[in-house]
Order: structure tokens, then C-alpha cells, then sequence
């Protein structure tokens, strides 16, 4: 019975990436386009520092844009006002952000740094009072490396605020393309 069960589940399973598995070299090729944008972001931290703000303001720009309209979808609302001016204000950071660039990077590494020291604390925090758990030791490890990330930040800043935010959307995209690569070529070796 157990058995007929795991071959089942396994041919249920292979017909699931079936489709995954003939578009292996799109994936791979996908993985490739971001290792190569991760390592042009790494060769120019600055201008991808800038890029990663500019779409920052964009993303502001669409989400004022859609308070502003959502706001005159519901009008008798009593808090049209608030909801609006919500919205503008959106609006308005998003292109801030177009006309200051290295200043909306400045407030983003602050935010950053301040959010990652928060996120380190709590986590060591959490760590400690799940000590009798087994894997405690790797949530202290998580958070400290967190909270120190977050205060090195925080120590350079507002020099880091140029390359941060470059540095890690490089990474990002280094990480995001080598787990692609390995996706597609684990799926071109599971035929």
C-alpha cells in the first residue's frame, strides 16, 4: 500500500514540472540575465543604488495614483479627505525621490539600518525564549548577524546610504540567479 502511494505521489510529481522541465534552458538562461545584472550592479553600487530608488519613486507615484482614485470610488466615505491627501502625499514623496535621488537613498539606508537593528533585537529576543527548542542557537546566530548588519549600517551612515542599497539588490540578483541556474539544471538532470 505504501508503496503504490509513493509511486504515486512521485508520478504526480514529475507531471507537475513536466512543464518546468522542457522550459529548463528559459530558466537557466533567466538565472544567467540576473547573475549578470547582479555583477553589473556590483561593478557601479551607486547608479544601481540610484536605479533601485528611481523604482522606489515609481512604485510611490502608482500606489498615490491608486489611493486617489480608490478614494473618489468610495466618496461618502467620511474619510475621503484623509484618503486623498494619503495619496497625494505618496505622490509627492515619489517625486521627491525623482528630484533627489541620494537623498531618498539616505532616509531608505537609515529606515535599513534602523529596521534590520529592530529585526535583530527581536529575533534574539525570540531566540532566547524558545532556548528549550533545538534550533534556538541558529535564531541567535540569525538575529546577531541581523543586528549587526543593521548597526554597521547604521555607524557609516550617510556615506553607506550611496553603495547599500546597490550592494544589496547586486546580491540579490547574484543569489536570485544562481537559484534559477540551479532550478533548471535540477530539472534538465531529473529527465
Amino acid at each position: 500500500m505504501t508503496n503504490t502511494s509513493h509511486t504515486l505521489s512521485n508520478s504526480q510529481v514529475s507531471s507537475d514540472t513536466a512543464p518546468l522541465r522542457a522550459k529548463s534552458g528559459w530558466i537557466i538562461a533567466l538565472g544567467f540575465v540576473y547573475l549578470l545584472a547582479g555583477f553589473i550592479a556590483l561593478g557601479s553600487v551607486v547608479m544601481a543604488t540610484v536605479a533601485s530608488v528611481l523604482v522606489v519613486g515609481v512604485m510611490m507615484i502608482v500606489a498615490g495614483v491608486t489611493e486617489v482614485f480608490s478614494a473618489f470610488q468610495i466618496k461618502s466615505w467620511g474619510k475621503f479627505l484623509l484618503w486623498v491627501l494619503l495619496g497625494v502625499l505618496y505622490i509627492i514623496a515619489g517625486f521627491v525621490t525623482f528630484e533627489n535621488p541620494l537623498l531618498a537613498a539616505a532616509l531608505l539606508t537609515l529606515i535599513l539600518g534602523a529596521s534590520l537593528v529592530a529585526s535583530g533585537i527581536m529575533r534574539i529576543i525570540l531566540a532566547f525564549s524558545m532556548k528549550r527548542e533545538t534550533p534556538w542557537i541558529w535564531v541567535v546566530l540569525s538575529g546577531v548577524i541581523t543586528l549587526l548588519l543593521g548597526l554597521l549600517i547604521l555607524a557609516h551612515w550617510p556615506v553607506s546610504s550611496l553603495y547599500i542599497l546597490g550592494l544589496f539588490l547586486g546580491i540579490d540578483l547574484i543569489m536570485a540567479g544562481a537559484a534559477w541556474i540551479g532550478l533548471g539544471f535540477g530539472l534538465r538532470h531529473a529527465r
